[in-house]
């Protein structure tokens, strides 16, 4: 049974927090700024860039951002893009994880996916390499959604917006 059977009650918890509206083509965070605010996605969708590079679409409600930033003490490591009008709930990490513990939880799980996806990724890439394909081949009939190995790994190793 997983530590969080359900992520409704947690996504419900958000309603409490300030909504921030970001339009088409405004930034949300800023590589390179250090905020302590963690963003949870209510609806839209955003661009995650580095360097100048798309490296991931995000349309998922609940989908947080910041979390690594706010972790591990750093500025922003990518820059969030609202692709369409896009809506936010917007905590101070440090108060919202004192009021807030299913927050932790809810943020450990959210890690865990994402370096379990990153697990995927790298084998991904590394038999492409070893029976010498371009990094980015995938299968015709592939039944995998995500995006390549090699953008899998870039919003995985990136996640620090």
């Amino acid at each position: 049974m997983p530590l969080i059977p359900d992520k409704a009650p947690f996504q419900n918890s958000l309603a409490s927090l300030p909504l921030v509206t970001y339009r088409p083509g405004e930034t949300v965070i800023v590589e390179g700024s250090k905020t302590d605010r963690l963003l949870f996605l209510k609806k839209g969708s955003v661009a995650i860039v580095r360097d100048d590079t798309e490296i991931a679409k995000v349309a998922e409600p609940g989908a947080v951002f910041g979390e690594l930033s706010v972790l591990l003490d750093r500025p922003h490591t990518s820059d969030v893009r609202a692709l369409e009008t896009s809506q936010f709930h917007i905590a101070n990490a440090t108060t919202f994880f004192e009021q807030n513990p299913m927050a932790v939880l809810y943020l450990a799980t959210v890690l865990a996916h994402r370096l379990y996806g990153a697990n995927q990724a790298l084998v991904q890439l590394k038999n492409q390499l070893q029976i010498g394909e371009p990094p980015n081949y995938s299968p015709p009939n592939s039944a995998r959604k995500s995006p390549s190995a090699i953008k899998s790994l870039a919003w995985i190793s990136s996640s620090a917006a």
